[in-house]
């Protein structure tokens, strides 16, 4: 049985312990010529990580045609490149043979579900691990038919809606919270919008220290600890505090706005 996945160095992460938790060996590559010398007749499948595309020497329309040219089903892992909405198509269309994308996220449907787009012989291979059999892989994964109604009514819903709109409400929500926030001397908002996954408006909050006496790890844990309990991300190097507005229900930007205020200007000089 082949029971090899190829995957871009750049490309290994905290999500891809379920490859090996198939019993797969991962065969770790760089260059287009270590990808040459990867391929073997053990070689199951080639593995690529859309939100890493930009760090790897092998893009994502480059991965799928080297795959086919040796004969090798490729799997993308797409989970969380809705916005576009066009992107549950785009990979099928380059050619790949299975489209994972998160259920949740811009999509938001169930937090547990997903879909995997593709082959049908393919798709049909990973239906196996889903009930009615029950001595499989994915018997700890199952969905539940709450879960797939779910999924589907989502993806219905998503289809449908008017995404320019969407994008537009997004961004609303933060224009308010940074007007609440710039008002306090020393704060800043800028809006950087990731290139890939979660491709949805973004703000970044900072202030100068010397005015406001909190650094945005502090800040985080102030606002975590509030009642309501809002989570912010303080970045990996505690740069600044980090949202973005799609998970949002109608006014709670207005909550996040007033909390923000009441904990900067707590530490206010």
């Amino acid at each position: 049985m082949k029971s090899e996945v190829i995957i871009q160095k750049s490309h290994r992460n905290p999500f891809d312990p379920p490859l090996r938790a198939t019993g797969v060996k991962l065969v770790v590559i760089e260059s287009r010529e270590d990808l040459k010398r990867a391929i073997t007749p053990q070689t199951a499948m080639m593995h690529f990580s859309n939100f890493a595309d930009t760090e790897g020497q092998i893009k994502v329309e480059e991965w799928v045609k080297l795959a086919h040219e040796n004969q090798i089903p490729a799997f993308v892992d797409a989970a969380a490149d809705t916005p576009p909405v066009s992107h549950l198509w785009d990979y099928a269309n380059m050619g790949y043979d299975l489209i994972a994308f998160s259920g949740g996220k811009a999509i938001r449907g169930p937090q547990c579900a997903g879909l995997l787009v593709g082959k049908k012989d393919l798709v049909a291979y990973a239906l196996l691990n889903n009930s009615p059999h029950e001595d499989t892989l994915g018997r700890s994964q199952k969905v539940g038919k709450e879960e797939i109604v779910g999924m589907v009514k989502a993806l219905e819903s998503y289809l449908k809606e008017d995404h320019e709109a969407l994008n537009k409400e997004w961004q609303r929500r933060l224009d308010f919270i940074s007007g609440q926030v710039t008002k306090i001397p020393g704060v800043t908002t800028s809006f950087p919008a990731p290139e890939i996954a979660n491709h949805v408006p973004h703000m970044h909050i900072k202030w100068d220290g010397a005015r406001i006496a909190l650094t945005p790890r502090e800040a985080s844990a102030a606002l975590r600890g509030a009642t309501p309990s809002i989570v912010l991300s303080s970045g990996e190097h505690d740069e600044a505090l980090s949202m973005n507005s799609f998970m949002l229900q109608p006014g709670e930007e207005k909550i996040i706005a007033r909390e923000l205020v009441k904990v900067l200007k707590s530490h206010a000089a």
